[in-house]
C-alpha cells in the first residue's frame, strides 16, 4: 500500500520519523568545563539531556580537524584530549548527538619547567549571585593560563543542585576556557562529606587522598592542593586522615624540583577575619612549607581579603625569609566586618572589594595583584628569588620516523624517535591508553580508529615532544598503503601474520602458501617503496 495515497498513514510516518530524530538528539544540560589541563592532555567534561554517545572536535589554529568520541553513552560525559602539544591554544566544539556548541579555546600547560606561568586564584564564591558573576567574567578578561578556587564553591551545602546552579551555571563562560583546580570548602563538606562535590569535578589524584589533596606541576611552579577540612577532623577515617596528608605532603615536596611552589586550602592558619586564624593549620602544616621551601599560601573560608607579611612559626619572619599567607575569599560571597583591629602581622586586610588574585610568575620574579571587577589593582605582592641558569631545549626538534601509519585492525606499526638532547629517556602515549618506553619499538593498534601518538624525550628538565597520527581502519577494510607494515630492514624481523615465509600463517594461503594481494594495493606500495618506508614527521 503506498503511503501517498493514505495521508493519514502518512502523517502517522512523519511524525514517527520527527520523534526517532528527537530521541536521538541531545542537548546540553552543562556547559563544557576544562579539567586536568596538562602538556599534553585535557579533559572535557559536560552533560546532556538524553542518553547519547557525543563528539568533541579540537584543533590548534583555530581548526576542530580532529575529533574524539565519548567513551560514555549516557548524560555524564568526560572525554579525555590526549597528544597534545604542550603550550599550545586549542579550539574545540562538543558535538551532543545533533546539536553543537559555539567553538572555545582553551591553552595546554606549557613544557615543564617553562619560566613563565599565569593563575588566577579565588575562594568563597558559589553563591550564584551577580558579584560572582562579575568576579568570573572579569577573570576570564584577563585570559588566566588556570583557574585555583580554594574552596566553598557551592553554598549552602555542596549539594548536587547547588553545584550545578551556584557554580557550573554562573561561572560556565570562564569554565568553558579556563583549566579549573580546586579544593573542597566547609560547606562541600555539609553534604557528604564533599562527595557531590568530589563527583562533579576531575581533578588530579595522589595516593592516598584520591581527588581531595593532590598536586601538579604547571611550568615552573609547583602546585599542592590540601583538604584543610580532611586536617581539621571532618573527614571519616575512611576517606581521608590528617596523617596520611602530611605523610603524603612531606613526600610531594620533598620530592619537587620546581623552583617555585604554591599551597592552596581552604581554612587559613593567619586571618583576623569572623573565623580567625586555624590553629591546627598552622601547627601541623606552616612547619612543612617552612622546611621544603613552600613560597606562598592561598586560602579562602573567611570572607575578606588579607594579606599577612612572610611568617615563621608564629611570629613575622625576619627579612628576606618566610612565607606570606594570603586570604583570598573575596569571590562572591558576603563580605564581612572585621571583629578585631589590624593585627601587627596583617599587611594588608580588605573587606571592601570582590575580586580575584591575578598571578604571574616569571623567571624569578612572582607577582599577585587583587583585582576588582572594575579592573583596579587593590593589592600588590611581589616576591623574587635567584633561579639556577635555565636549560634551554636544544633548537632541534625531536624527529619521528614511523613505519605503518595506516592498516587494517590489529595493526601493528614501527616508532623511531630521534632526539638531540644527551642520555635522554623517550616514552611514548600511543593514544589507545597504553604507554611504553625506549627510543625504538613497535606497537599494534586492536581496534580500528585514528590514534594520535606522542613522543616524549626527556634530559633534566628539558623535554622535546613530538606526535605522529595512525589511521586503523575496520577488519576486512581496503585502503591504499600497505595494510601490514613491514619491520625495519636493519632488524630482525618481528613475526607479523602474513609475512613471515613459510610460517604457520602462509600455511592456508591460496596457492601453495603465497599470500594474494588485490591488483589494486600494487601501486600504492610501488609508491610506498619509492618514498621510502620511514617517514619524518618534526614536532610543532
Amino acid at each position: 500500500m503506498h503511503l501517498a495515497k493514505v495521508p493519514a498513514l502518512g502523517a502517522l510516518a512523519a511524525a514517527l520519523v520527527m520523534t526517532t530524530g528527537v530521541a536521538h538528539a541531545a542537548t546540553l544540560t552543562r556547559s563544557p568545563y576544562l579539567q586536568r589541563v596538562g602538556p599534553d592532555t585535557a579533559t572535557v567534561a559536560f552533560r546532556v539531556n538524553a542518553n547519547c554517545t557525543p563528539e568533541v572536535r579540537y584543533g590548534t589554529g583555530g581548526s576542530t580537524n580532529q575529533t574524539v568520541r565519548s567513551a560514555d553513552s549516557g548524560r555524564i560525559h568526560a572525554v579525555v584530549l590526549n597528544g597534545l602539544t604542550p603550550g599550545a591554544e586549542y579550539t574545540y566544539v562538543v558535538e551532543t548527538c545533533g546539536a553543537s556548541t559555539s567553538p572555545k579555546r582553551f591553552r595546554t600547560a606549557p613544557v615543564p619547567g617553562t619560566r613563565r606561568v599565569h593563575f588566577a586564584a579565588m575562594g568563597d564564591f558559589g553563591t550564584g549571585g551577580s558579584r560572582q558573576k562579575e568576579v568570573a567574567a572579569s577573570m576570564l578578561s584577563y585570559r588566566p593560563e588556570l583557574f585555583i578556587g580554594m574552596g566553598d564553591v557551592a553554598y549552602e551545602a555542596g549539594t548536587e543542585e547547588q553545584i550545578q546552579n551556584n557554580m557550573f551555571v554562573p561561572m560556565k563562560d570562564l569554565l568553558m576556557e579556563v583549566p579549573f583546580f580546586a579544593v573542597a570548602g566547609n560547606h562541600e563538606y555539609v553534604t557528604d562529606q564533599a562527595q557531590p562535590y568530589l563527583d562533579n569535578l576531575y581533578l588530579p589524584t595522589s595516593p592516598s587522598g584520591g581527588e581531595r589533596y593532590y598536586s601538579f606541576d604547571w611550568g615552573h611552579v609547583h602546585f599542592v592542593g590540601l583538604d584543610s577540612n580532611c586536617a581539621i577532623g571532618l573527614a571519616s577515617k575512611d576517606r581521608c586522615t590528617l596523617a596520611a596528608q602530611k605523610a603524603w605532603l612531606e613526600q610531594d615536596l620533598a620530592a619537587s624540583k620546581a623552583p617555585w611552589k604554591i599551597a592552596f586550602f581552604h581554612h587559613p592558619p593567619w586571618s583576623s577575619g569572623d573565623h580567625g586564624s586555624q590553629l591546627l593549620m598552622r601547627r601541623e602544616f606552616s612547619p612543612l612549607f617552612e622546611k621544603y621551601g613552600v613560597d606562598l599560601v592561598l586560602t579562602g573560608h573567611d570572607h575578606h581579603y588579607e594579606r599577612a607579611y612572610a611568617m615563621k612559626g608564629d611570629a613575622v619572619a625576619a627579612t628576606g625569609t618566610g612565607i606570606p599567607y594570603l586570604v583570598v575569599g573575596s569571590g562572591g560571597a558576603n563580605l564581612r566586618e572585621f571583629p578585631v583591629s589590624k593585627p601587627s602581622w596583617s599587611a594588608v586586610r580588605n573587606n571592601k572589594d570582590y575580586g580575584f588574585l591575578d598571578v604571574e610568575v616569571t623567571g624569578g620574579t612572582l607577582t599577585a595583584r587583587l583585582v576588582t571587577p572594575s579592573g583596579t589593582t587593590a593589592d600588590t605582592l611581589t616576591l623574587t628569588k635567584q633561579l639556577a641558569p635555565e636549560e634551554k631545549p636544544s633548537p632541534n626538534p625531536l624527529n619521528l620516523i614511523v613505519e605503518g601509519e595506516r592498516g587494517v585492525a590489529p595493526h601493528q606499526a614501527f616508532f623511531r624517535a630521534e632526539s638531540s638532547l644527551t642520555d635522554a629517556t623517550v616514552s611514548w602515549d600511543f593514544g589507545d591508553g597504553e604507554t611504553s618506553e625506549g627510543p625504538e619499538l613497535s606497537h599494534v593498534f586492536q581496534k580500528e580508529g585514528q590514534y594520535t601518538v606522542t613522543a616524549t624525550a626527556t634530559s633534566g628538565t628539558v623535554q622535546q615532544t613530538a606526535t605522529a597520527q595512525v589511521t586503523v581502519a575496520p577488519q576486512g577494510t581496503s585502503i591504499p598503503s600497505p595494510g601490514i607494515p613491514q619491520p625495519p630492514t636493519t632488524g630482525p624481523s618481528t613475526g607479523v601474520p602474513g609475512t613471515s615465509p613459510g610460517g604457520d600463517d602462509d600455511a592456508d594461503a591460496p596457492g601453495g602458501g603465497c599470500t594474494t594481494v588485490p591488483m589494486g594495493a600494487l601501486l600504492p606500495v610501488g609508491a610506498w617503496a619509492l618514498v621510502g618506508l620511514w617517514r619524518r614527521r618534526r614536532s610543532r
